[in-house]
């Protein structure tokens, strides 16, 4: 009875497990990245951000992009108001501004974050296989509204769709799959 009560244990976390993102720091899927290239998909966050929580409870808890996310990317949640070393191209990024009484609130923004662009939250990022940025993605989406961003880089439609009239063309054709 023991063994069947373990294995059904076991079953229930790896379903629990397969229907959450699996994040990592920037540093591990940068690591990661040198020994199986893929691309990084960032979620630059601040813990005061409203639409940045509804992400985070909404649109990344959505079976579909889960699935889409962890099989295409390595997932990195970013504070941009942090205190986290990023070691990235040759350059240690830190908040020389960060203020350990204010962690929950608005804080100094990080030198990664700046670097980057990141300039309103929450900002989706996405890196080429070889850690190169590909574009920004600003603002709250839903699962079926990223869906179309997140498969044209994904896909790499990126690579041969160059004008904004073959990407209209591309958002207009886009036959989604995900389920809200």
């Amino acid at each position: 009875m023991k063994q069947i009560f373990s294995v059904l244990l076991v079953l229930m976390i790896s379903v629990v497990s397969a229907q959450e993102i699996k994040w990592m720091s920037m540093n591990e899927a940068l690591s990661a990245q040198k020994k199986n290239p893929k691309k990084i998909f960032v979620d630059v966050y601040t813990a005061w951000c409203g639409p940045c929580k509804m992400l985070s409870e909404k649109t990344f808890k959505n079976k579909d992009l889960v699935k889409y996310i962890n099989d295409k990317f390595y997932a990195v949640k970013f504070n941009a108001e942090g205190n986290e070393d990023i070691s990235y191209k040759g350059v240690t990024y830190k908040n020389n501004n960060y203020d350990p009484a204010k962690a929950n609130t608005r804080n100094g923004m990080h030198d990664f974050a700046g670097a980057l662009g990141v300039s309103a939250y929450p900002t989706m990022l996405v890196f080429d296989e070889k850690s190169a940025p590909i574009f920004p993605i600003t603002g709250y989406l839903t699962a079926t509204q990223l869906e179309p961003i997140i498969k044209f880089l994904g896909e790499n439609t990126y690579l041969t769709v160059t004008t904004q009239e073959a990407y209209d063309k591309y958002m207009k054709n886009f036959k989604g799959t995900f389920k809200n």
